[in-house]
């Protein structure tokens, strides 16, 4: 199987579970330059926040935009942002990507900044 087919695969099935939630779904995506997050709602028709390290305010003071550190600063403006919206308890989407490295990141950077998974 495709690495990308197995990574897309595992997603739908996450996406599944969150839906049967019902609660705001924080989803990430992962290039190979950068990094995205977006909160969308319970029933996943509008996006209410996002940030990506090709923001002018994210990039501001990184070394570079694909290492841990972007990601946790990424992850640090999506919880304020989602604070800011009158979110506060979200379902976290890794969109099939090992919990690991930048992923983590952002993840860990999110619950410091508020937001409950």
């Amino acid at each position: 199987m495709e690495k990308n087919t197995a990574r897309l695969r595992r997603a739908k099935t996450t996406r599944a579970h969150i839906r049967k939630l019902g609660v705001a779904r924080l989803s990430v995506l992962r290039s190979g330059q950068h990094i995205y997050a977006q909160l969308f709602t319970a029933d996943g028709s509008k996006v209410l926040a996002s940030a990506s390290t090709v923001q002018a305010d994210v990039k501001e003071g990184l070394k570079g935009s694909k290492n841990i550190e972007a990601a946790a600063k990424v992850g640090r403006t999506i919880a304020a942002k989602a604070l800011a919206a009158g979110i506060d308890k979200v379902a976290f989407d890794r969109s099939g990507y090992r919990y690991h490295g930048r992923i983590k990141a952002l993840a860990d950077a999110a619950r410091e900044g508020g937001l409950q998974f």
